[in-house]
């Protein structure tokens, strides 16, 4: 591994908060977690810890014959003949996946072709519900809008979370709670952040334009009007150099989407998370199922994932990625969205 770049500080903390603001405002509702790679990872080790550095997931092809399936979902059925809805492929759910990193969707080690993680394994259990066969494709993130918009997939699972300005022209079926998670090394002193007074005078490495970035800056200007340090928010271009500055003790915490810093603390032992927000923080922000507007499909993949949460395939699903902690308890339908901007 190459030395890391060097450490890119902040503007001062008003300076900050408007640019956070300017990149917030000119990304819409692109930014609460919901594209490809972050810069933060985590999925909780027992205990809190980091203890083993042997990957307890299997990253080859072989992971995919290992997912959970289920029959056809009578009610799920139903209603997609009752609605009218066509599949773009006949006889088949075609969803859009952007494989960007584990554990949400990203391309096995050994074919660089077959799509795994949590995404695909949630696709899979709506295929198999709606009576249909999978086909998953790798899209790449700026494309699915206007892929699902115009009829190109039948729908896209790849960490989407609802916002009202997207309800506009898609419909959510929800599956996962949006989860941002701090992590620090293993070996780390700090054992607890859960508010602004958690992270006064330490270093965040952190993600440029992304939700979590305007907590975080949100956090530092309640510190300095509470009198403490406010703290530093760090961007790093190169996630590896941030995982090497953390690990090395050149910066104190790392804040980003869970999913991936779960997954990087359960492999690499490493780090360990010691704490974690909504990603919609203040408000609840969710991932869904995301569909066309209107066009009939939604409620039968809601009733397909409904079924799954009551008979425990769901679960079986999220604990066999380390996200059970990113459960929800019912898919609902186009619920409260993060606000406009």
């Amino acid at each position: 591994m190459s030395a890391p770049p060097s450490l890119r500080r902040s503007l001062p903390l008003t300076g900050r908060i408007a640019t956070a603001s300017a990149v917030l405002l000119a990304l819409g509702g692109l930014v609460a977690c919901s594209s490809g790679p972050d810069t933060g990872a985590a999925a909780e080790v027992p205990g809190g810890q980091a203890e083993t550095t042997e990957s307890p997931f299997d990253l080859t092809s072989a992971n995919a014959d290992d997912r959970i399936r289920i029959d056809p979902v009578p009610e799920a059925v139903a209603l997609l003949e009752e609605s009218g809805f066509e599949p773009i492929q006949a006889g088949k759910f075609t969803v859009a996946s952007s494989a960007y990193e584990p554990p949400l969707s990203f391309l096995a080690e050994d074919d660089n072709q077959t799509l795994l993680g949590v995404e695909p394994d949630i696709a899979q259990l709506v295929a198999d519900g709606l009576g249909l066969e999978l086909d998953a494709e790798n899209v790449a993130w700026a494309d699915w809008p206007l892929g699902v918009e115009s009829g190109k997939y039948d729908s896209v699972i790849s960490n989407v979370t609802v916002t009202e300005e997207r309800k506009d022209l898609f419909d959510f079926a929800i599956h996962r709670n949006d989860v941002l998670a701090f992590s620090v090394a293993a070996d780390s002193d700090i054992t607890s952040i859960t508010e602004a007074a958690d992270v006064a005078g330490l270093k965040v490495v952190v993600g440029s334009g992304t939700n979590q970035e305007k907590i975080l800056l949100d956090w530092f200007a309640e510190n300095e009007k509470a009198g403490l340090e406010p703290g530093e928010p760090i961007y790093f271009d190169d996630q590896a150099a941030a995982n090497l500055a953390l690990a090395s003790g050149r910066v104190d915490v790392n804040f980003g989407p869970n999913p991936t810093a779960a997954f990087r603390a359960a492999v690499s032992g490493e780090s360990k998370i010691v704490g974690t927000l909504n990603g919609g923080f203040p408000a609840n922000a969710q991932i869904g199922v995301t569909t066309a507007k209107d066009n009939g499909l939604i409620e039968a993949v809601a009733a397909v994932l409904n079924h799954t949460i009551e008979s425990g395939e769901y679960a079986e699903v999220l604990e066999r990625w380390g996200l059970s902690d990113e459960a929800v308890e019912e898919s609902l339908i186009n619920p409260p969205g993060l606000p406009r901007p």
